[in-house]
Protein backbone atom coordinates (compact mmCIF):
# COMPACT_ATOMS: atom_id res chain seq x y z
CA UNK A 1 0.00 0.00 0.00
CA UNK A 2 1.55 3.34 -0.96
CA UNK A 3 2.34 5.32 2.11
CA UNK A 4 4.37 8.81 0.62
CA UNK A 5 3.16 10.35 -2.40
CA UNK A 6 4.86 13.20 -4.61
CA UNK A 7 2.78 16.37 -3.44
CA UNK A 8 3.37 15.52 0.37
CA UNK A 9 7.12 15.58 0.26
CA UNK A 10 9.11 17.90 2.38
CA UNK A 11 12.65 19.31 2.35
CA UNK A 12 15.10 16.17 3.93
CA UNK A 13 12.32 13.95 3.65
CA UNK A 14 13.46 10.29 3.71
CA UNK A 15 11.42 8.71 0.95
CA UNK A 16 10.99 5.08 0.32
CA UNK A 17 7.97 4.27 -1.47
CA UNK A 18 6.55 3.19 -5.44
CA UNK A 19 6.25 5.63 -7.83
CA UNK A 20 5.51 5.59 -11.62
CA UNK A 21 8.16 6.29 -14.00
CA UNK A 22 7.00 8.71 -16.41
CA UNK A 23 10.93 9.79 -17.71
CA UNK A 24 14.09 8.68 -18.01
CA UNK A 25 17.33 10.29 -19.09
CA UNK A 26 20.51 9.50 -19.15
CA UNK A 27 23.12 12.78 -19.21
CA UNK A 28 26.63 13.99 -18.34
CA UNK A 29 28.09 15.70 -15.63
CA UNK A 30 30.92 18.42 -15.96
CA UNK A 31 33.23 16.34 -14.58
CA UNK A 32 32.56 13.46 -17.17
CA UNK A 33 30.67 11.20 -15.14
CA UNK A 34 27.18 10.23 -16.26
CA UNK A 35 23.77 10.30 -14.43
CA UNK A 36 20.28 9.96 -14.48
CA UNK A 37 17.39 12.01 -14.09
CA UNK A 38 14.15 10.13 -13.33
CA UNK A 39 10.82 11.70 -13.48
CA UNK A 40 8.44 10.30 -10.67
CA UNK A 41 5.00 10.79 -10.77
CA UNK A 42 1.45 9.70 -8.61
CA UNK A 43 -1.99 10.95 -8.56
CA UNK A 44 -0.91 13.60 -6.45
CA UNK A 45 2.03 15.38 -8.78
CA UNK A 46 5.41 14.68 -9.81
CA UNK A 47 8.94 14.58 -8.50
CA UNK A 48 12.06 14.74 -10.12
CA UNK A 49 14.56 11.92 -9.05
CA UNK A 50 18.40 12.15 -9.70
CA UNK A 51 20.63 8.94 -9.29
CA UNK A 52 24.62 9.82 -9.09
CA UNK A 53 26.13 6.65 -8.36
CA UNK A 54 26.46 2.85 -9.69
CA UNK A 55 24.34 4.97 -12.56
CA UNK A 56 24.64 1.84 -14.86
CA UNK A 57 23.21 -0.64 -12.40
CA UNK A 58 20.60 1.06 -11.42
CA UNK A 59 19.31 2.12 -15.04
CA UNK A 60 19.43 -1.41 -15.93
CA UNK A 61 16.85 -2.86 -13.99
CA UNK A 62 14.06 -0.70 -15.08
CA UNK A 63 12.40 1.59 -17.80
CA UNK A 64 9.73 4.18 -18.76
CA UNK A 65 6.34 3.45 -17.37
CA UNK A 66 7.33 0.94 -15.02
CA UNK A 67 6.92 0.72 -11.48
CA UNK A 68 9.91 1.18 -8.89
CA UNK A 69 10.52 1.41 -5.60
CA UNK A 70 12.95 4.28 -4.74
CA UNK A 71 14.76 4.77 -1.67
CA UNK A 72 16.33 8.70 -1.42
CA UNK A 73 16.66 12.08 0.34
CA UNK A 74 14.53 14.90 -0.65
CA UNK A 75 16.02 18.08 -1.15
CA UNK A 76 14.58 21.74 -2.37
CA UNK A 77 16.82 23.14 -5.47
CA UNK A 78 16.17 25.77 -7.23
CA UNK A 79 12.58 26.15 -5.36
CA UNK A 80 11.78 22.91 -6.91
CA UNK A 81 11.24 19.28 -4.83
CA UNK A 82 13.92 16.42 -5.78
CA UNK A 83 14.75 13.28 -4.56
CA UNK A 84 18.63 12.00 -4.50
CA UNK A 85 18.00 8.10 -5.16
CA UNK A 86 20.49 5.98 -3.36
CA UNK A 87 18.15 2.72 -3.90
CA UNK A 88 15.83 1.37 -6.91
CA UNK A 89 14.63 -1.72 -7.73
CA UNK A 90 11.14 -2.13 -10.48
CA UNK A 91 8.07 -3.26 -8.82
CA UNK A 92 5.60 -5.91 -10.48
CA UNK A 93 2.25 -4.17 -12.03
CA UNK A 94 0.51 -6.72 -10.04
CA UNK A 95 1.52 -5.29 -6.41
CA UNK A 96 0.51 -1.49 -7.38
CA UNK A 97 -3.14 -0.15 -7.25
CA UNK A 98 -3.33 1.86 -10.32
CA UNK A 99 -5.45 4.57 -8.78
CA UNK A 100 -2.71 5.55 -6.81
CA UNK A 101 -0.21 6.68 -9.94
CA UNK A 102 -2.40 8.74 -12.36
CA UNK A 103 -4.55 11.53 -11.41
CA UNK A 104 -8.03 11.83 -11.42
CA UNK A 105 -10.99 14.57 -12.11
CA UNK A 106 -12.65 15.56 -8.52
CA UNK A 107 -16.05 14.41 -9.90
CA UNK A 108 -17.14 11.05 -9.80
CA UNK A 109 -17.76 9.44 -13.69
CA UNK A 110 -21.12 8.76 -12.75
CA UNK A 111 -22.11 12.51 -11.84
CA UNK A 112 -20.40 13.40 -14.94
CA UNK A 113 -22.04 11.39 -16.92
CA UNK A 114 -25.33 12.23 -15.42
CA UNK A 115 -24.75 15.62 -16.81
CA UNK A 116 -23.75 14.46 -19.97
CA UNK A 117 -27.21 12.58 -20.09
CA UNK A 118 -29.02 16.13 -18.84
CA UNK A 119 -27.43 18.04 -21.70
CA UNK A 120 -28.08 16.05 -24.45
CA UNK A 121 -31.56 15.88 -23.44
CA UNK A 122 -31.26 19.63 -23.64
CA UNK A 123 -30.90 19.53 -27.64
CA UNK A 124 -33.86 20.79 -28.93
CA UNK A 125 -32.94 19.55 -32.56
CA UNK A 126 -34.01 16.21 -33.04
CA UNK A 127 -31.63 15.32 -35.33
CA UNK A 128 -28.58 16.31 -33.20
CA UNK A 129 -29.66 14.41 -30.11
CA UNK A 130 -29.87 11.26 -32.02
CA UNK A 131 -26.20 11.97 -33.19
CA UNK A 132 -25.44 12.17 -29.42
CA UNK A 133 -27.40 9.15 -28.51
CA UNK A 134 -25.33 7.45 -31.09
CA UNK A 135 -22.37 8.21 -29.51
CA UNK A 136 -23.30 7.19 -26.13
CA UNK A 137 -24.75 4.09 -27.27
CA UNK A 138 -21.14 3.43 -28.50
CA UNK A 139 -19.33 1.39 -25.66
CA UNK A 140 -15.88 1.51 -27.12
CA UNK A 141 -16.57 5.46 -27.50
CA UNK A 142 -17.48 6.06 -23.89
CA UNK A 143 -14.98 3.45 -22.54
CA UNK A 144 -12.36 6.10 -23.65
CA UNK A 145 -14.62 9.47 -23.55
CA UNK A 146 -14.88 8.94 -19.88
CA UNK A 147 -11.25 7.97 -19.25
CA UNK A 148 -9.10 10.03 -21.35
CA UNK A 149 -7.18 13.28 -20.12
CA UNK A 150 -7.71 16.60 -22.20
CA UNK A 151 -4.13 17.33 -22.85
CA UNK A 152 -0.75 15.72 -22.51
CA UNK A 153 0.40 18.94 -19.80
CA UNK A 154 -1.06 21.55 -20.78
CA UNK A 155 -4.72 21.25 -18.88
CA UNK A 156 -7.29 18.93 -17.11
CA UNK A 157 -3.84 16.00 -16.81
CA UNK A 158 -6.20 13.07 -14.99
CA UNK A 159 -8.19 10.57 -16.04
CA UNK A 160 -11.75 11.91 -16.73
CA UNK A 161 -10.12 15.33 -18.08
CA UNK A 162 -11.31 14.90 -21.88
CA UNK A 163 -14.81 14.83 -20.50
CA UNK A 164 -14.57 17.56 -17.58
CA UNK A 165 -13.49 19.85 -20.26
CA UNK A 166 -16.24 18.89 -22.98
CA UNK A 167 -18.86 19.69 -20.07
CA UNK A 168 -17.34 22.37 -19.22
CA UNK A 169 -17.35 24.15 -22.34
CA UNK A 170 -20.91 23.08 -22.90
CA UNK A 171 -21.99 24.67 -19.59
CA UNK A 172 -20.28 27.99 -21.50
CA UNK A 173 -21.67 27.60 -24.57
CA UNK A 174 -25.74 28.26 -22.16
CA UNK A 175 -23.87 31.24 -20.64
CA UNK A 176 -22.90 32.97 -23.63
CA UNK A 177 -26.21 31.55 -25.55
CA UNK A 178 -28.05 33.25 -22.87
CA UNK A 179 -26.12 36.72 -23.60
CA UNK A 180 -26.46 36.20 -27.51
CA UNK A 181 -30.15 34.76 -27.94
CA UNK A 182 -29.22 34.54 -32.20
CA UNK A 183 -26.42 32.22 -31.42
CA UNK A 184 -27.64 28.08 -32.59
CA UNK A 185 -27.54 26.94 -29.42
CA UNK A 186 -28.04 22.91 -30.13
CA UNK A 187 -25.07 23.34 -32.84
CA UNK A 188 -22.64 25.00 -30.74
CA UNK A 189 -23.39 22.78 -27.74
CA UNK A 190 -23.32 19.63 -29.57
CA UNK A 191 -20.00 20.94 -30.97
CA UNK A 192 -18.74 21.67 -27.31
CA UNK A 193 -19.49 17.98 -26.67
CA UNK A 194 -17.71 16.25 -29.53
CA UNK A 195 -15.19 18.63 -30.55
CA UNK A 196 -12.28 16.63 -28.45
CA UNK A 197 -13.74 13.31 -29.57
CA UNK A 198 -10.19 12.30 -31.01
CA UNK A 199 -8.35 12.28 -27.94
CA UNK A 200 -9.42 9.23 -26.73
CA UNK A 201 -7.47 7.32 -29.39
CA UNK A 202 -5.05 10.36 -29.92
CA UNK A 203 -3.49 10.09 -26.34
CA UNK A 204 -2.68 6.71 -24.45
CA UNK A 205 -3.10 6.75 -20.60
CA UNK A 206 -2.88 3.19 -19.19
CA UNK A 207 0.28 4.72 -17.60
CA UNK A 208 1.80 7.90 -18.28
CA UNK A 209 -0.09 10.15 -19.91
CA UNK A 210 1.81 10.34 -23.79
CA UNK A 211 0.68 10.23 -27.89
CA UNK A 212 -0.22 7.30 -29.75
CA UNK A 213 1.45 6.45 -32.89
CA UNK A 214 -1.88 7.44 -34.34
CA UNK A 215 -1.89 10.51 -32.28
CA UNK A 216 1.32 11.58 -33.48
CA UNK A 217 1.00 11.04 -37.19
CA UNK A 218 -2.78 12.17 -37.46
CA UNK A 219 -4.09 14.17 -34.28
CA UNK A 220 -7.01 14.50 -32.66
CA UNK A 221 -8.95 16.93 -35.13
CA UNK A 222 -8.40 14.24 -37.85
CA UNK A 223 -9.10 11.45 -35.78
CA UNK A 224 -12.60 13.27 -34.16
CA UNK A 225 -13.65 14.24 -37.66
CA UNK A 226 -12.99 10.59 -39.21
CA UNK A 227 -14.92 9.79 -36.36
CA UNK A 228 -17.76 12.09 -36.52
CA UNK A 229 -17.79 11.27 -40.31
CA UNK A 230 -18.94 7.74 -39.39
CA UNK A 231 -21.35 8.13 -37.12
CA UNK A 232 -23.53 10.51 -39.44
CA UNK A 233 -23.44 8.19 -41.97
CA UNK A 234 -25.05 5.88 -39.85
CA UNK A 235 -27.72 8.71 -39.94
CA UNK A 236 -29.37 8.88 -43.78
CA UNK A 237 -31.50 11.67 -42.70
CA UNK A 238 -29.10 14.11 -40.84
CA UNK A 239 -29.56 17.37 -42.99
CA UNK A 240 -26.13 17.59 -45.62
CA UNK A 241 -25.95 21.31 -44.26
CA UNK A 242 -25.98 20.92 -40.80
CA UNK A 243 -23.17 18.04 -40.91
CA UNK A 244 -21.38 20.56 -42.35
CA UNK A 245 -21.57 23.23 -39.75
CA UNK A 246 -20.99 20.57 -37.49
CA UNK A 247 -17.87 19.30 -38.85
CA UNK A 248 -16.62 22.62 -39.21
CA UNK A 249 -16.66 23.24 -35.65
CA UNK A 250 -14.12 20.56 -34.90
CA UNK A 251 -12.08 21.34 -38.08
CA UNK A 252 -11.98 25.20 -36.90
CA UNK A 253 -11.87 25.00 -32.67
CA UNK A 254 -8.11 25.40 -32.66
CA UNK A 255 -9.03 29.12 -34.58
CA UNK A 256 -5.58 29.67 -36.47
CA UNK A 257 -3.24 27.53 -38.85
CA UNK A 258 -0.32 27.56 -36.95
CA UNK A 259 -2.14 26.03 -33.65
CA UNK A 260 -2.79 23.15 -36.02
CA UNK A 261 -6.82 24.15 -37.22
CA UNK A 262 -7.40 22.90 -40.81
CA UNK A 263 -9.67 25.65 -40.92
CA UNK A 264 -10.03 28.46 -39.20
CA UNK A 265 -13.60 29.54 -37.64
CA UNK A 266 -15.90 31.06 -40.02
CA UNK A 267 -19.35 30.90 -38.57
CA UNK A 268 -20.47 32.55 -35.59
CA UNK A 269 -20.41 29.15 -33.69
CA UNK A 270 -17.21 28.36 -34.58
CA UNK A 271 -15.58 31.79 -33.60
CA UNK A 272 -17.63 31.00 -30.09
CA UNK A 273 -16.55 27.46 -29.60
CA UNK A 274 -12.63 28.12 -30.08
CA UNK A 275 -12.80 31.25 -27.91
CA UNK A 276 -14.68 28.60 -24.83
CA UNK A 277 -12.23 25.87 -25.88
CA UNK A 278 -9.13 28.15 -25.15
CA UNK A 279 -10.94 30.14 -21.89
CA UNK A 280 -11.78 26.66 -20.42
CA UNK A 281 -8.02 25.16 -21.01
CA UNK A 282 -6.26 28.33 -19.93
CA UNK A 283 -8.30 28.33 -16.96
CA UNK A 284 -8.08 24.97 -15.31
CA UNK A 285 -4.40 25.26 -16.44
CA UNK A 286 -3.17 28.71 -14.75
CA UNK A 287 -5.35 27.48 -11.62
CA UNK A 288 -3.43 23.75 -11.97
CA UNK A 289 -0.04 25.22 -12.06
CA UNK A 290 -0.98 27.82 -8.69
CA UNK A 291 -2.32 24.24 -7.27
CA UNK A 292 1.10 22.14 -7.81
CA UNK A 293 2.51 24.57 -5.22
CA UNK A 294 0.79 24.79 -1.43
CA UNK A 295 4.02 24.67 0.15
CA UNK A 296 5.23 28.35 -1.70
CA UNK A 297 3.67 31.02 0.54
CA UNK A 298 5.02 33.59 -2.17
CA UNK A 299 2.65 36.19 -3.94
CA UNK A 300 3.87 34.35 -7.52
CA UNK A 301 4.06 31.13 -8.73
CA UNK A 302 7.00 29.22 -9.95
CA UNK A 303 7.48 30.26 -14.07
CA UNK A 304 5.48 28.25 -16.34
CA UNK A 305 7.61 27.11 -19.30
CA UNK A 306 4.89 27.18 -21.54
CA UNK A 307 2.87 29.95 -20.91
CA UNK A 308 6.10 31.94 -20.54
CA UNK A 309 5.30 33.59 -17.40
CA UNK A 310 4.70 33.55 -13.56
CA UNK A 311 1.61 33.76 -11.71
CA UNK A 312 0.05 36.08 -9.34
CA UNK A 313 -1.25 33.67 -6.64
CA UNK A 314 -3.23 36.71 -5.05
CA UNK A 315 -5.53 38.45 -7.79
CA UNK A 316 -8.39 37.91 -6.23
CA UNK A 317 -7.48 39.54 -2.14
CA UNK A 318 -10.32 41.79 -1.50
CA UNK A 319 -12.67 41.17 -4.02
CA UNK A 320 -16.04 41.28 -3.18
CA UNK A 321 -15.63 43.00 0.14
CA UNK A 322 -17.31 46.09 -0.07
CA UNK A 323 -20.89 46.50 -0.50
CA UNK A 324 -22.56 47.41 -4.12
CA UNK A 325 -24.51 50.00 -1.82
CA UNK A 326 -22.01 51.11 -0.10
CA UNK A 327 -21.09 54.95 -0.89
CA UNK A 328 -17.48 55.47 -1.04
CA UNK A 329 -16.28 57.98 1.61
CA UNK A 330 -15.29 60.92 -0.30
CA UNK A 331 -18.42 61.11 -2.32
CA UNK A 332 -21.42 63.14 0.03
CA UNK A 333 -24.69 64.03 -0.24
CA UNK A 334 -23.92 67.15 -2.16
CA UNK A 335 -22.46 65.45 -5.13
CA UNK A 336 -24.90 62.47 -5.18
CA UNK A 337 -27.44 65.51 -5.57
CA UNK A 338 -25.92 67.59 -7.91
CA UNK A 339 -25.40 64.30 -10.25
CA UNK A 340 -28.41 64.95 -12.39
CA UNK A 341 -27.58 68.58 -13.26
CA UNK A 342 -23.98 67.16 -13.89
CA UNK A 343 -25.35 64.82 -16.37
CA UNK A 344 -27.54 67.31 -18.05
CA UNK A 345 -24.11 69.29 -18.50
CA UNK A 346 -22.26 66.42 -19.79
CA UNK A 347 -25.36 66.00 -22.28
CA UNK A 348 -24.89 69.87 -23.30
CA UNK A 349 -21.27 69.80 -23.61
CA UNK A 350 -21.30 66.33 -26.27
CA UNK A 351 -24.36 67.86 -28.10
CA UNK A 352 -21.75 71.01 -28.66
CA UNK A 353 -19.12 68.32 -29.42
CA UNK A 354 -20.98 66.27 -32.35
CA UNK A 355 -18.93 65.63 -35.35
CA UNK A 356 -20.50 65.84 -38.61
CA UNK A 357 -20.51 62.61 -40.62
CA UNK A 358 -17.39 60.85 -41.59
CA UNK A 359 -15.78 63.35 -38.78
CA UNK A 360 -12.85 61.18 -36.60
CA UNK A 361 -12.11 62.89 -33.39
CA UNK A 362 -8.76 63.76 -33.45
CA UNK A 363 -6.37 61.78 -31.65
CA UNK A 364 -8.78 58.42 -31.12
CA UNK A 365 -8.43 55.28 -33.36
CA UNK A 366 -12.09 55.16 -34.63
CA UNK A 367 -12.66 51.26 -35.17
CA UNK A 368 -11.39 48.48 -33.62
CA UNK A 369 -9.35 47.91 -36.27
CA UNK A 370 -7.67 50.71 -36.32
CA UNK A 371 -6.94 49.99 -32.26
CA UNK A 372 -5.49 46.61 -33.35
CA UNK A 373 -3.32 47.13 -36.31
CA UNK A 374 0.11 46.60 -36.09
CA UNK A 375 -0.39 44.60 -32.31
CA UNK A 376 0.68 41.11 -31.54
CA UNK A 377 -2.64 39.55 -29.77
CA UNK A 378 -0.51 36.18 -29.20
CA UNK A 379 -1.07 35.62 -25.63
CA UNK A 380 0.41 32.34 -25.17
CA UNK A 381 3.03 30.24 -27.77
CA UNK A 382 2.38 27.66 -30.05
CA UNK A 383 3.06 24.65 -28.09
CA UNK A 384 0.44 25.35 -25.86
CA UNK A 385 -1.83 24.34 -28.88
CA UNK A 386 -0.59 21.29 -29.31
CA UNK A 387 -1.32 19.96 -26.19
CA UNK A 388 -4.99 22.08 -26.37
Amino acid sequence: MKKVYAGQIKDRDIVKDCFLVREKITAMARNGKPYLTIKLMDRTGEVDGRVWDRVEEISGCFEKNDFVQVQGKASLYLGKMQLVIQNLKKVDDSQVDLADYLPVAERSTEDMLAELHAQVASLQTPCLRELMNLFMADENFMRGYTSAPAAKAIHHVYLGGLLDHSLSVGRLVDDVCRHYPAVNRDLLLTGALLHDIGKVAELCYERAFGYTDEGKLLGHITIGFQMLDGKLAQLPDFPSDLAVLLKHLLLSHHGQYEFGSPKRPKTLEATILNYLDDLDSKINGIQTHIEKEPDNEEPWTGYHRIYDRYFYKSSQAGVGRESEATVPPSTSKASLASAPEAEKASQTTGAKQRRQPGERRKGFNFTLGDQLRGKNLDLFTADEREDS
